[in-house]
């Protein structure tokens, strides 16, 4: 391949990812109009228009969108190739892009990035906060976080962190007014937070587990949020019971600010993990951040 056509290559791919020559030209380092020469060029050599092109938006061609899903893979590889190379130096580099939930940044991995960039300081990191979950492969993460039940099961997966629990928690307020729930059925009798789920839309029920006994409960109440710290909130102010993780609210309840309830019906489950595809070729600082992260009970 002649170093021209692989620029050609390049621009089209980037023009196709981002949905704009404007865009990927930005992305490029390049001008406009040298991306959409690239892209012409490509297009005359091959015989076949790639994409189509309009004064205000542009979109691939049945034969655009095949070559982009052949050769975005084939890139991928290459650019994890240059940065395994570039990190042959002396001092690892390149920028580890991961995504993970509020809780799950706070909780497990911001105390480790503040030493590891400390240790390391010419490596880079793009943290993503979304409390959905994120396709890291289509959106091009290193790595996600979330708890192991979550991970797919064709990804590697490292644990980061110890079991989790989860805990039902009311302001003392709350229960002199309606009364302590015995078991998760005499929620029906209460009010409750509802989540609202950032991947499907759905409202989260209530999970439950005692000596075998699962139960679900989705919950009545005046409020529906998909923010932990709002739940905690409305639970601290007296509207309604929040179900949230144990850690989270811990201080609260040792400080009577918040009561627990139903702690026996909620057993603990798999905690935090790193998970990454296990077909792409990973650098030599993703390497050092996973063996930073990975948990050690």
């Amino acid at each position: 391949m002649r170093h021209g056509d692989f620029s050609e290559l390049a621009a089209f791919i980037a023009v196709a990812e981002a949905g704009s020559f404007t865009r990927a030209a930005a992305k490029l380092g390049l001008s406009q109009s040298a991306v959409s020469y690239s892209v012409r060029m490509l297009e005359q050599k091959l015989g076949v228009r790639l994409i189509s092109r309009t004064t205000r938006s542009l979109s691939l061609t049945d034969a655009g969108q095949r070559m982009l899903r052949n050769l975005r893979p084939s890139f991928e590889n290459i650019e994890s190739e240059i940065a395994a190379i570039s990190a042959l130096r002396d001092k690892p580099t390149g920028t580890i892009r991961v995504t993970t939930f509020r809780y799950a940044a706070t909780s497990v991995l911001w105390p480790v990035v503040t030493k590891f960039l400390a240790e390391y300081p010419d490596i880079e990191m793009e943290i993503i906060v979304d409390e959905g979950l994120t396709d890291i492969v289509a959106d091009r993460f290193d790595a996600g976080i979330r708890v192991g039940e979550q991970v797919q099961k064709d990804m590697i997966a490292v644990r980061i962190g110890p079991d989790l629990r989860m805990a039902v928690v009311g302001s003392p307020s709350y229960f002199a007014k309606r009364g302590v729930p015995q078991t998760p059925r005499d929620l029906g009798n209460h009010l409750g937070v509802s989540y609202r789920q950032t991947t499907g839309g759905g409202l989260y029920a209530w999970e439950f587990d005692r000596d075998g006994e699962e139960l679900q409960v989705r919950m009545n109440g005046p409020l529906i949020m998909n923010d932990g710290l709002m739940l905690e909130a409305a639970a601290l102010d007296g509207i309604a019971l929040a179900y949230t993780f144990e850690s989270q609210v811990a201080h609260y309840v040792e400080d009577g600010r918040l009561i627990r309830v139903l702690e026996d019906w909620c057993p603990p489950f798999s905690g935090y993990h790193l998970y990454y595809p296990s077909r792409r070729q990973h650098t030599a600082a993703f390497a050092l951040f996973v063996e930073a992260l990975r948990y050690r009970s």
